[in-house]
């Protein structure tokens, strides 16, 4: 049974993002010229700071080094935290979205709508919104099921109260 490069790197680098308590979210391999690239993409519950992104590049550049998973070729090693457009695939990115505008494409019984709501609560089977009110009328509330929703982003805030803000 022969394993692709994404899966032998998935099995080098899993175990060290693991020991720095963060989720691998995406594994990428492709040629800029040259050189290979390679992009991993880690997130957690409290976001990624900077400095554990530089931490964990440096152990898996070594763990890397060690071995021959990116060939012989020069590679370029990219670890970021996911993007502000990154979908919500996953449960956890919902739970890590909760308080946030969500911009979800659904589709139940072949009709498709476009709903923009702040994520009250997740459950296994689906989300609790608040609909905000249009021209001065109180925010609904809706149940989504997971089952429904096509597509969905976190929508951007610059007036949004951080929740370190909130605690303070």
């Amino acid at each position: 049974m022969s394993t692709t490069q994404s899966d032998r790197l998935r099995g080098l680098v899993e175990p060290l993002v693991a020991a720095k308590n963060l989720d691998l979210e995406e594994i990428e391999v492709s040629r800029a010229g040259r050189r290979g690239l390679l992009r991993i993409v880690v997130d957690s519950d409290e976001g990624v700071e900077l400095d554990a992104c530089a931490e964990l590049s440096r152990a898996i550049s070594e763990k890397l080094d060690e071995t021959d998973a990116m060939g012989e070729g020069e590679y370029v090693l990219e670890v970021s935290s996911p993007g502000a457009d990154r979908p919500l695939t996953q449960h956890r990115h919902y739970v890590r979205a909760t308080g946030r505008l969500v911009k979800l494409q659904l589709s139940s019984d072949g009709a498709a709508e476009e709903l923009v709501a702040r994520i009250v609560a997740v459950d296994e089977d689906g989300l609790d919104l608040e609909v905000p009110g249009v021209k001065g009328r109180k925010p609904t509330a809706r149940r989504v099921e997971f089952a429904d929703v096509a597509k969905a982003r976190v929508e951007i805030e610059f007036n949004r109260k951080d929740k370190k803000e909130e605690e303070a």
